[in-house]
C-alpha cells in the first residue's frame, strides 16, 4: 500500500470499515472475514468453501480450492 499514492487513504477506509487496516483484508459476501490467517485457518478447517458457496462466489460446494 505503500507504493500507491492513495495507500493511506485505502488502508483508512479500511479500518473504518473493518477495524483492521491489513491487507490483504478480505470479506466474502459483504461480510468481514479477516487477513490472510484467517483465510488460512478458515481453510484448513473446511469453513471456507461453504462462505464462498453461500456467497455465490463459487457453484458447487464440492469444488476445491
Amino acid at each position: 500500500m505503500d507504493l500507491i499514492g492513495d495507500g493511506g487513504d485505502i488502508q483508512s477506509t479500511l479500518k473504518e470499515w473493518t477495524d483492521q487496516s491489513i491487507v490483504p483484508n478480505v470479506l466474502i459476501g459483504g461480510k468481514h472475514i479477516g487477513g490472510s490467517d484467517a483465510i488460512m485457518e478458515k481453510h484448513r478447517a473446511g469453513k471456507l468453501v461453504p462462505l464462498l458457496t453461500q456467497a455465490g462466489a463459487i457453484a458447487n460446494a464440492s469444488a476445491q480450492l
